[in-house]
């Protein structure tokens, strides 16, 4: 796998996607979070920021607009970020703002909120403006650029499963290129991407709108982000709902082990639901069928399928597959028929457009969006890498044990955060004392956001409640639960949690 890239990059691409489900429209004696009207005007050095009007304007299907924002909250004064705003309007009566992010880090919200039919219930379109707010840096607020096309392609490329000291330098090297491209050739906003300062923004955007409350909707590192606003501004919290948990108390070395583990998991689920079907092309028992696969990937680092000039290696193959497990009901039909022509033909191209497909490549080599910059320049300020080139030899080597698929190249994923040439203001504390309960929402099985850490934000926030999901997908909300869906609108419309305990099989 290559060193450069874990695989929480893909979440934000995956988003829209899952999101793509017939949803169903419930009744509920609706009770709005708070009454809107005019704020108290704000005062001292932020003033300026939490008092400006947020000038709306037509864009196609929605509303647009741009929102001011410091670039350092500890100089107000100096530099502004001009953040990217989208709104669908509420189909009826409004309560109010519902605030919503995919995650990533590197997902256009903007972009999610357009795609608020899909998204939200009809019930929750009636009563919320759905509201996307591109973080700093990311799409199209001030988007950070560190690296060309052929640079991503590059690192997509790199082996990250070194078998010698030639490769585990040459893994090194390529590692530390990241965090040398962005201050190079970055703007200075890549220094001022952290989670802390995201959230901040996330309370003027609130304001702007004219919400007393922030209600929210987050998935995926989007629950992080939340979790940051409601340890940041606990007053200010509303509805929140935080579905596939990324804690902010996890650090780096956790959350890749995890998510290794987890994604170990989700390879034997799609495995177990290939063998017998049409395209399949493994056999056997599920521990069979995983070795063959196994064998397949480690076989294409010395002899690696080529389409024209692209070349598909052992990390391309296996970053190719491991997005595609995220969402079983859309995913697996597609990669079986992909992986059976590369595996049993030769042939890597449909494996490789659909690859394309989930990290935005355009088929000229350049990339839709920054996702890959912003994934790094927020993930490293947040949880840098702390440790030695000699602490990721021996997780690699730990890692494989439960993980033998993707263990090892996540343990040298670790690497590009160690020694990132910025610092940001570290994640605040766990408490969150004083906000209103939050819902967190976790999947049993989910492959990039491992249930326990569902338990463990759920545990962290005061009076939050945790609504259980018994699936094998990434995040619950509008993947095909009325459970989920249920519980979720219910909260949002009339501010009623789940009982405890609660668990939609």
């Amino acid at each position: 796998m290559a060193p450069w890239r874990p695989i929480a990059a893909l979440l934000a691409s995956t988003a829209l996607l899952a999101g793509c489900s017939t949803l169903a429209s419930f009744s509920y004696e609706s009770h709005p979070p708070e009454p809107r009207g005019p704020l108290p005007t704000a005062s001292g050095p932020l003033a300026n920021y939490y008092n400006q009007d947020v000038d709306w304007h037509s864009c196609g299907d929605a509303d647009c607009a741009t929102l001011t924002v410091p670039m350092d909250y500890e100089d107000p004064a100096g530099r502004t970020v001009e953040l990217a705003m989208l709104r669908v309007p509420a189909t009826g009566e409004s309560y109010g703002t519902l605030f919503v992010n995919p995650g990533g880090p590197g997902g256009s919200a903007a972009d999610y909120a357009r795609a608020a039919d899909y998204i939200a219930s009809s019930s929750i379109r009636e009563h919320y403006d759905i509201v996307g707010v591109d973080p700093r840096g990311v799409a199209n607020s001030d988007p950070v650029q560190c690296l060309t096309g052929e640079q991503v392609d590059g690192f997509i490329e790199a082996d990250g499963t070194p078998d010698s000291a030639a490769e585990e330098q040459e893994a090194i090297e390529t590692s530390s290129e990241i965090g040398q491209l962005c201050a190079e050739e970055a703007d200075e906003i890549y220094a001022h991407m952290g989670t802390v300062d995201a959230a901040r923004d996330m309370d003027i955007a609130r304001a702007a709108v004219g919400d007393e409350k922030l209600t929210y909707l987050g998935k995926s590192y989007g629950t992080m982000l939340g979790q940051t606003y409601a340890q940041l501004f606990p007053g200010n919290v509303g509805r929140m709902v935080l579905d596939g948990a990324l804690p902010t108390s996890l650090d780096i070395v956790e959350t890749s082990k995890g998510q290794a583990d987890a994604f170990e998991v989700a390879l034997r689920d799609f495995v177990s639901y290939c063998l017998g079907q049409q395209y399949c092309p493994v056999a056997g028992t599920v521990d069979e069928a995983v070795a063959q696969l196994r064998d397949w990937l480690s076989a294409l680092d010395a002899a690696p399928l080529y389409d024209g000039d692209r070349i598909m290696n052992e990390p391309v193959a296996m970053f190719a597959i491991l997005s595609y497990l995220y969402f079983p009901p859309y995913d697996y039909q597609e990669l079986m028929p992909a992986l059976a022509s590369a595996m049993q033909d030769g042939d890597p191209k449909p494996l490789l457009n659909l690859l394309d497909a989930r990290i935005s490549r355009n088929p000229d080599g350049t990339y839709a969006d920054n996702s890959t910059d912003a994934f790094y320049a927020v993930s490293c300020l947040d949880r840098p890498f702390t440790g030695t080139v000699e602490d990721v030899r021996r997780y690699a080597e730990e890692w494989a044990v439960s993980s033998p698929t993707f263990g090892e190249g996540l343990a040298w994923g670790l690497l590009p955060c160690k020694d990132w040439p910025a610092t940001a203001e570290a994640l605040a504390d766990t408490s969150a004392e004083g906000a209103a309960p939050i819902l967190v929402v976790s999947t049993r099985n989910d492959p990039a956001t491992p249930y326990q850490w569902g338990v463990q934000m759920a545990e962290e926030l005061p009076g939050a409640a945790l609504l259980t999901w018994e699936g094998y997908q990434h995040t619950a909300y509008t993947q095909g639960s009325d459970c989920i869906d249920d519980a979720v609108d219910a909260y949002l419309l009339d501010g009623t949690l789940p009982a405890e305990g609660t668990i939609c099989e």
